[in-house]
């Protein structure tokens, strides 16, 4: 029964670590400065909605750990390059200033999610279903990282430059 919750909290550390790394690059005057569209979500959002998905990532893989099975293992790979790639996002994004960029990993962090929930939906359904508000707001993301692209120079010269 220990070892069960134990589980439960190496897997939150998990994602309390990717959120500190995440958070570790400051949005600062420059996001500030950026032209937004009219539906950019205050900055007061973005802490609890993300607080809410990390917790649910962070169950969805205790629940497909301790189903014991077979292929717990190959989702919990995808699971840990999802974590990867999240905090890798801020970096390019909020750390680099890097939207192009940013907008061609958050592609493939939407693609790792997607295989991962797939991943989880073989082992558990409840798993899956707890990741479908992660990829939900990746998609809203997504659509917000490519306006920002474009309304602030995008092109091929700023994923290059």
């Amino acid at each position: 029964m220990i070892a069960r919750y134990s589980m439960l909290v190496v897997f939150l550390l998990a994602v309390v670590m990717t959120a500190a790394i995440a958070g570790s690059f400051p949005v600062g005057q420059w996001y500030f400065d950026l032209i937004k569209p009219g539906w950019n979500p205050p900055p007061w959002v973005f802490g609890p909605v993300w607080s809410v998905l990390y917790v649910l990532m962070g169950l969805a893989m205790w629940k497909v750990w301790t189903s014991g099975h077979q292929n717990r293992t190959g989702a919990l790979l995808w699971w840990l390059m999802q974590l990867m790639l999240n905090a890798g996002w801020s970096w390019l994004f909020f750390g680099l200033h890097r939207t192009g960029w940013a907008l061609l990993e958050l592609t493939v962090l939407l693609a790792v999610v997607i295989l991962c929930t797939r991943a989880f939906a073989t082992v558990s359904r409840p798993a899956a279903l707890w990741m479908v508000p992660y990829i939900l707001w990746l998609m809203f993301a997504w659509v917000l990282n490519i306006t920002l692209w474009r309304l602030n120079g995008g092109g091929l010269a700023s994923i290059m430059g």
